[in-house]
């Protein structure tokens, strides 16, 4: 006779014993305590921190309070010195959610002409100020300096919040000052809107079995008007490394490219343009020995080209010949190739209070084959989804078909692990996924700078 002793019930033995259906019931009902306990305290953990998570929503939402009797400010900019702004202008308050503020300040960029930057300014009013939306406008040269540009950016933020601030007690405490300047006189410009840059980067470093050097060069040329977009540029890339394994082998990792380029757009009318694109073109990456291209093309914009630092979704269709001369034989058993190519894309940019998002879609093919072809989606998107959370996206994937300068002879390891040749490859992609949330104070006008942090 087998006898089972139960440890963690304290039972007499004599009941042990002799398995009644009182002593099962009672083993049940031990286990079902224990489960009952388990469940209890995860259903308290996830609770718990529904309720942390609901509070700090709740004080998120409920209007905080300064002694301070200044509008409340939400400025949107990815690229200014937000720390600066609120030293030089402390008559409102700043806020960290859009939701609560009083004035939203959207700044946007593009590039001009010259090679400076054009700052758009829009405030939209909000809450006791809703109906009350401006526009301005802040433009910097391309030699300025970054305190000339945070203070001339300053000066117009400020020309902005005024109307603002005089619906305020503050107004009482504001005085504008004009200084009487004679009417500049019209110049002529010598360069008649051409902007030339010149640079060159080296580097080098090593230690006792590696060395790196590579040197590279670039030339531009710019010309923006209204009407005629030029771009020309001329650039060289070098690099050369070494890898000394031992005292016989050493591997030499060696790349380099060249090419010019010449962009010219003609603008027709506020939403169409005509662009022609040559294009000269080596890369021992690529295999190419000698590239020479010439392709044109027509865009459509369904907002006006003036909206375009706030929006824009162009649709485009280019036309094209390549001839293309190789370093080594292709798999395709070519030393050169004569082709013509087609292009069509689709884009979507806009900002606005939501967030940002940057869009675009292309595909492109051979005319001789459609089935040599390559689909490029990519995205960047910044969404604020409730106040304080914030989730961001960018991604890009590329279906490749039309690889026709893969080297015939294969590749060795040295050249796959140095990255030296290009791979045969019918995708590549690359993502990145982000949510951050925050909660406290709305407010952020004090400004710390001790330690750098």
């Amino acid at each position: 006779m087998n006898i089972k002793i139960d440890n963690y019930l304290h039972i007499p033995l004599c009941l042990r014993i002799i398995k009644s259906p009182i002593i099962s019931l009672i083993e049940n009902l031990m286990i079902w305590r224990w489960e009952v306990k388990r469940r209890i305290a995860a259903t308290s953990t996830i609770f718990i921190f529904f309720a942390v998570f609901g509070l700090s929503l709740y004080a998120n939402i409920q209007p905080d309070s300064l002694s301070v009797p200044g509008i409340r400010v939400y400025i949107d900019c990815g690229e200014c010195d937000t720390d600066f702004i609120k030293q030089e202008i402390a008559f409102v308050n700043y806020v960290r959610f859009k939701e609560v503020a009083d004035v939203y300040i959207l700044i946007t960029t593009q590039t001009t002409g010259s090679g400076g930057t054009e700052y758009t300014i829009t405030y939209i009013g909000q809450h006791n100020y809703a109906g009350m939306k401006d526009t301005l406008k802040y433009i910097s040269g391309k030699l300025d300096t970054y305190d000339t540009i945070r203070k001339g950016l300053v000066k117009v933020l400020k020309l902005g919040l005024i109307r603002y601030v005089a619906k305020t007690p503050m107004a009482k405490e504001i005085s504008i000052l004009y200084s009487k300047k004679e009417k500049p006189t019209e110049v002529k410009d010598r360069w008649n809107h051409w902007v030339f840059s010149l640079g060159i980067n080296s580097f080098l470093s090593g230690e006792q079995s590696t060395k790196f050097n590579s040197i590279n060069g670039s030339i531009s040329a710019n010309r923006t008007t209204e009407d005629w977009k030029t771009h020309f540029s001329v650039y060289h890339y070098y690099y050369n490394n070494e890898f000394k394994l031992d005292d016989s082998t050493t591997i030499n990792s060696f790349s380099k490219s060249y090419g010019a380029s010449v962009d010219i757009v003609k603008s027709i009318n506020d939403h169409w343009s005509l662009g022609l694109w040559p294009n000269l073109y080596s890369s021992t990456y690529s295999n190419m020995k000698r590239v020479v291209s010439l392709s044109s093309g027509v865009e459509y914009n369904i907002f006006p080209y003036s909206q375009s630092t706030n929006r824009e979704l162009r649709m485009s269709y280019s036309l094209g010949y390549d001839y293309y001369k190789y370093f080594e034989e292709t798999i395709y058993n070519r030393t050169e190739d004569k082709l013509f190519n087609e292009a069509v894309s689709l884009s979507l940019d806009t900002k606005q209070k939501w967030g940002s998002i940057n869009t675009t879609l292309r595909g492109s093919n051979y005319l001789y084959d459609f089935k040599k072809n390559r689909l490029t989606l990519s995205s960047n998107l910044s969404l604020q989804v409730i106040k304080g959370l914030s989730f961001t996206l960018f991604g890009r994937i590329s279906w490749i078909h039309n690889q026709i300068s893969i080297p015939k002879r294969g590749l060795t390891p040295e050249e796959v692990l140095l990255h030296l040749k290009q791979l045969s490859t019918q995708y590549n992609y690359f993502v990145s996924v982000g949510l951050s949330y925050s909660f406290g104070s709305i407010y952020s006008n004090i400004v710390n700078p001790r330690f750098g942090e």
